[in-house]
């Protein structure tokens, strides 16, 4: 079989020949395209002689999958697959796995951070020391003794609720299923509205589907509380972020760290967040260390080895 690896994953081109030496000893053809490219016929052009492609979390879209004759199967080097055209792999019978589970460390450590940031003004503090400026004004709240509301509460989410209850924080959370483990720690599910309007923190931790598209609207932005710290590290559609900026510049709103955005950044000159009062924004890198990206390509290639010895693993449903 062909199997073509057709974007960058962040780990070097040595580490990939490595990875792909077991499929290349076992008569397989690999190919590695070591830059990205977003245009439809280019990813046609890289993927239309290939049985498997494996991507991370560039857009691979129906229009392309469609026209591809010899697919069988996407490895996708990523958790969320919402960038992949799913509803044709369905129709052409092209099985779909994905990475899961290689970021939830490191998302988990960005979103702590973030809050410990958001609460004692880390950013802003070195600010004020560059400027020639003392402690005055500055200080902070601790998360110790406080309320993290987690909003989505599979793996990632289970991750960063642990680590707050490590800072001393009680952690309660909205999930469509109860996990054993969460009732274990101590975590209490609530209500989603009770979850936005208890929670002095509230992480987002969703994945990104037709259920979950403007998930957080203006109505439910409304209900948290006025000095709220909203991290997402998730997906930036779940939310309306039009209503998110206003929330905070009419004070509405504490702090926002926001990851993940409507678009992959760069973002528009125009786009309401860039603009907003209170925030901490990072360029949708929650899921990137050296410690994940090494991970999740031994995932990847691990799925590709398991789909071509019949026992696939990770499969999307």
């Amino acid at each position: 079989m062909k199997i073509s690896l057709l974007e960058p994953i962040g780990i070097s081109a040595k580490a990939v020949e490595e990875l792909a030496a077991k499929l290349v000893e076992a008569g397989h053809e690999f190919e590695y395209f070591d830059t990205k490219t977003t245009d439809k016929e280019e990813l046609y052009e890289r993927s239309k002689d290939s049985d498997i492609v494996m991507i991370a979390n560039n857009p691979y879209p129906a229009e392309v999958i469609e026209r591809l004759d010899r697919l069988k199967m996407i490895a996708v080097a990523f958790t969320g697959v919402d960038h992949v055209g799913l509803s044709v792999c369905r129709d052409k019978n092209i099985m779909v796995c994905n990475a899961a589970g290689y970021s939830n460390q490191t998302v988990a450590e960005l979103v702590l951070g973030m809050a410990v940031d958001a609460m004692r003004g880390v950013v802003n503090s070195d600010r004020l020391v560059r400027e020639g400026k003392g402690s005055q004004g500055v200080g902070g709240r601790e998360i110790c003794g406080k309320t993290v509301g987690i909003i989505g509460l599979g793996r990632i989410g289970l991750m960063c609720a642990k680590l707050f209850q490590a800072f001393g924080a009680k952690v309660i959370a909205y999930n469509r299923s109860k996990n054993p483990e969460a009732e274990s720690l101590g975590i209490e599910y609530r209500e989603l509205d009770q979850v936005l309007s208890e929670s002095d923190i509230v992480s987002l931790n969703l994945p990104l589907n037709d259920s979950t598209r403007g998930f957080l609207s203006k109505d439910k932005i409304a209900l948290m509380k006025k000095d709220v710290v909203f991290i997402n590290c998730a997906r930036g559609p779940i939310v309306d972020n039009q209503a998110l900026a206003d929330a905070l510049n009419e004070d509405k709103l504490g702090f926002a760290c926001i990851d993940v955005f409507d678009m992959e950044p760069p973002l528009p000159a125009d786009y309401p967040l860039l603009h907003a009062k209170n925030t901490l924004l990072t360029p949708h890198q929650a899921y990137i260390s050296e410690e994940a990206m090494q991970r999740r390509a031994e995932i990847v290639f691990g799925n590709v080895y398991a789909y071509l010895k019949g026992e696939p693993v990770n499969v999307v449903k």
